[in-house]
């Protein structure tokens, strides 16, 4: 790796173990093998946001070019966003394509990625069906996020009518994320979830 970028990765992990965040639980950061090139991100779920009480892991691929590319970051826990790809974990961000600054460092990226979980913009989403739903269905929408936040991320709140409608599928020989997923997509309507998996 570029001597620049591992230097300034050096520092800013650094940054970031010595910061507040970090002594609050808010934000983690750590090395993912010998290589600076690859880290991982963890963040902690928002307080009143459906996320509350979650821990979310990031995978963080830093380029040869960094800090004048930015790094490329993607959720590996499971969540329900607008912004977030309900499937691979991809971001949209600004601050990750076309409004990244070399002034920009870890520490911040990792606390913007957690300041969006406050505030999605449906307006420019990652995922087309969590966006309609947050559009639309703002009550479904916060159950489906605390939801997925208790089963993928360790969040506290169980919401038992979801739970017994994805064992229903399950029951059926469905995967239990793939059950999951239907669900949510389809509103939580179990005929509907059920005809997407089966037809």
């Amino acid at each position: 790796m570029a001597n620049i970028a591992a230097k300034r990765i050096k520092r800013e992990f650094k940054e970031v173990m010595n910061s507040e965040e970090v002594a609050g639980g808010y934000i983690k950061l750590a090395l993912v093998g010998e290589s600076w090139t690859e880290l991982q991100g963890t963040i902690a779920g928002p307080p009143d946001t459906p996320y509350e009480g979650g821990t979310f892991q990031l995978e963080i691929k830093v380029p040869e070019t960094y800090p004048f590319n930015p790094p490329k970051i993607r959720f590996v826990t499971k969540i329900w966003h607008p912004n977030v790809s309900s499937v691979t974990g991809a971001i949209c961000l600004d601050i990750l394509k076309d409004q990244w600054a070399a002034a920009l460092t870890l520490r911040t990226v990792l606390l913007s990625i957690q300041a969006l979980l406050s505030a999605a913009e449906a307006g420019d989403p990652q995922d087309a069906v969590v966006a309609k739903q947050y559009r639309e269905s703002q009550h479904l929408f916060i159950l489906t996020a605390r939801h997925w936040t208790n089963i993928y991320a360790g969040g506290p709140t169980v919401i038992w009518e979801f739970n017994q409608k994805v064992q229903r599928l399950v029951d059926m020989g469905v995967d239990a994320h793939e059950a999951r997923v239907a669900l949510s997509h389809y509103d939580w309507e179990l005929e509907r979830a059920t005809e997407q998996i089966f037809s």
